[in-house]
């Protein structure tokens, strides 16, 4: 379950990166990328290895 919270914050951060190079989406993408930061917080917080 941790290595697919992993999988869907990186996805994340991608659609973050080319919304903010390419589309203008609002904030919608910006609420995403706050979501796969915390997702990645969770995981370094509960002790569980990343990669």
């Amino acid at each position: 379950m941790g290595n697919l919270l992993y999988i869907v914050a990186v996805i994340l951060v991608i659609a973050w990166l080319v919304g903010f190079v390419g589309y203008s989406t609002g904030g919608l993408i910006h609420i995403l990328l706050v979501i796969a930061v915390i997702a990645i917080l969770l995981q370094l917080i509960q002790g569980k290895k990343i990669a």
